[in-house]
């Protein structure tokens, strides 16, 4: 491949992430800012994210709990945020013993509580193991929100919530995912510095969960 070509290459990888993020700026910035309210009322009280993704996904759900236990950019109390891929050793057994579309699903069901969130990450949004664990969770009460790649797609219509970013690639859509996730933190940093007192856990899951129909963000690609 020659220089020219290449640096062609990289100047439409440029053009392709910046048109995501204008996208995801138009469009996309409301979706974030419900999220960022609502783990400001789950979290303070109690309440825990789970988070999944395969690849550079998961990558991208323990960027995200590592910024929740930790913290963004202001300092503030940790909160409990488990991205499931990396418990290893769970991962691992029940892979053995189940078989990989259930490493998911099965720690949903050990670890979620009614109330609590799981967040979904996924390029294609059509990944088994997610699909099985966003069932698992909304039977179990669960809030499942999904951050994916381009409409329509499996995972996006098996969850309560869902962004889908349309990307040109999927380099494109792991990157404005990176971005979806900071700007979710900055929301939430927001929302808990000006929430109230959290009400205690109970009050959470006192409402029983619905299986509504879910509720999608689409990012489309212009014609």
């Amino acid at each position: 491949m020659s220089e020219s070509h290449t640096y062609e290459s990289a100047q439409l990888h440029c053009q392709s992430l910046q048109t995501a993020l204008e996208r995801l700026r138009r469009q996309g910035l409301g979706r974030l800012a419900g999220w960022g309210d609502r783990l400001a009322e789950v979290l303070p009280a109690g309440g825990r994210l789970l988070a999944a993704g395969n690849g550079g996904s998961a990558a991208q759900a323990q960027h995200l709990t590592a910024e929740l236990v930790g913290r963004y950019q202001r300092e503030r109390p940790p909160y409990s945020a488990l991205a499931l891929h990396a418990e290893t050793s769970s991962v691992t057994a029940i892979g053995n013993d189940y078989g990989f579309e259930q490493v998911y699903a099965r720690q949903v069901a050990a670890h979620g509580r009614a109330g609590d969130v799981l967040m979904l990450l996924s390029t294609s949004g059509r990944s088994a193991n997610l699909l099985s664990a966003a069932m698992t969770a909304r039977t179990v009460g669960l809030t499942v929100w999904a951050l994916t790649g381009p409409s329509p797609n499996p995972l996006a219509e098996a969850s309560d919530e869902a962004l889908c970013v349309d990307g040109a690639t999927t380099a494109t859509v792991q990157e404005a995912h990176l971005v979806a996730v900071h700007l979710l933190c900055e929301f939430f940093d927001d929302a808990v510095e000006a929430a109230p007192a959290a009400p205690p856990r109970a009050a959470l899951n006192g409402t029983p969960h619905t299986s509504a129909a879910p509720s999608v963000a689409f990012l489309r690609r212009s014609s």
